[in-house]
């Protein structure tokens, strides 16, 4: 064999085995299993319909009637007042000890006349303000759900159909059994 002839015999061989690695490579051993590709032609969703309920927020305004505080001033501090001016008042009747009663019974008066007065000066008048008020209710509408994919592929000639969780893209792991035949 000379040289030339040995280079194309190499270069044959390296082809040989060039075309051998697909096929290699269609086939995996693992756990004991012979594993190869198939080619996928098929594939369907499997959709299931749902019944969805979403909130939805309806916002609108409202006048509601309201009483406005006006401001009075220190209802106790107008009490205390009061209460010293019926005193100074009730001081100038009688003598002796009625003297000390009208003084007590001018302390009440003046400082329930006053707490009253400061009571009506704080309640106001009451009025319509627009008040936001917001409500929720549910809309329903139906929805496409995937559960799974109808698969059809094809191994060695043979159409195969399966059912999967995912889709399974372009072409899927099958498992090959070998088994012998018994004659008999």
């Amino acid at each position: 064999m000379n040289i030339r002839q040995s280079k194309i015999w190499i270069v044959a061989a390296g082809l040989g085995l060039a075309s051998a690695t697909p096929a290699l490579a269609e086939h995996e051993v693992s756990d004991g299993y012979q594993y190869a590709y198939a080619n996928v032609v098929d594939v369907q969703p499997i959709v299931r319909y749902v019944t969805v309920e979403s909130p939805v927020r309806e916002c609108y305004t409202v006048n509601r009637v309201v009483k406005t505080r006006r401001n009075g001033g220190n209802a106790a501090g107008a009490t205390l007042a009061g209460a010293i001016i019926g005193g100074v008042i009730g001081n100038q009747f009688g003598s002796g000890s009625g003297r000390a009663a009208a003084t007590a019974a001018g302390v009440v008066i003046g400082s329930s006349i006053a707490s009253d007065n400061a009571r009506r000066n704080t309640t106001g008048a009451r009025v319509r303000q627009p008040v936001k008020q917001c409500d929720i209710s549910y809309e329903t509408h139906e929805e496409e759900r995937i559960d799974g994919y109808r698969v059809t592929y094809v191994y060695r000639g043979t159409e195969y159909r399966t059912r999967m969780q995912r889709h399974p893209g372009e072409r899927i792991k099958v498992r090959v059994l070998v088994e012998p035949v018994s004659r008999g």
